[in-house]
């Protein structure tokens, strides 16, 4: 493949419609580009340098933070290429969301590590798949009755 300019890569990633966000090692937002703040409500520039913990539903808070510095210290994630994550998320509204993401481990040029994730807001897909396990549901306890 040839070597492609890196101007290239960084503009897809500000325009991809899924939020690329990267944060440094003590948690705080790095990179936020234009599908984060479509789904979150934040703009970059109210995101750049706040805590992850922004997004982050205050009863998730704890087991996120444990493994953040877990992941950051050994340089590896429990979750491999292949896994998409699952959890809910905040929005600056106060709505909660359910967002999908991935997660890279990435080093700056000095060596400094970074975790970066790209996410999918999930919200709608998982209230349908909601709303068709609840007609399943009644449609089965209604032919137990009969």
């Amino acid at each position: 493949m040839d070597k492609l300019d890196p101007e290239v890569i960084l503009g897809m990633a500000a325009q991809a419609p899924d939020g690329i966000v990267i944060v440094d090692s003590d948690n705080l937002i790095r990179y936020w580009n234009r599908g984060a703040e479509r789904i979150f409500g934040f703009s970059a520039a109210e995101a750049d340098g706040r805590s992850l913990d922004v997004i982050i539903p205050e009863k998730h808070r704890r087991r996120h933070g444990d493994g953040f510095r877990t992941a950051v210290e050994k340089g590896a994630t429990k979750y491999g290429e292949a896994d998409l994550l699952t959890v809910p998320a905040l929005a600056a509204d106060g709505r909660t969301l359910s967002i999908e993401f991935s997660v890279v481990l990435l080093a700056g040029s000095d060596g400094a590590p970074y975790v970066g994730a790209v996410i999918r807001d999930v919200t709608a897909r998982r209230a349908r798949e909601r709303e068709i396990m609840r007609r399943r549901s009644e449609a089965g306890a209604d032919r137990a009755t009969v």
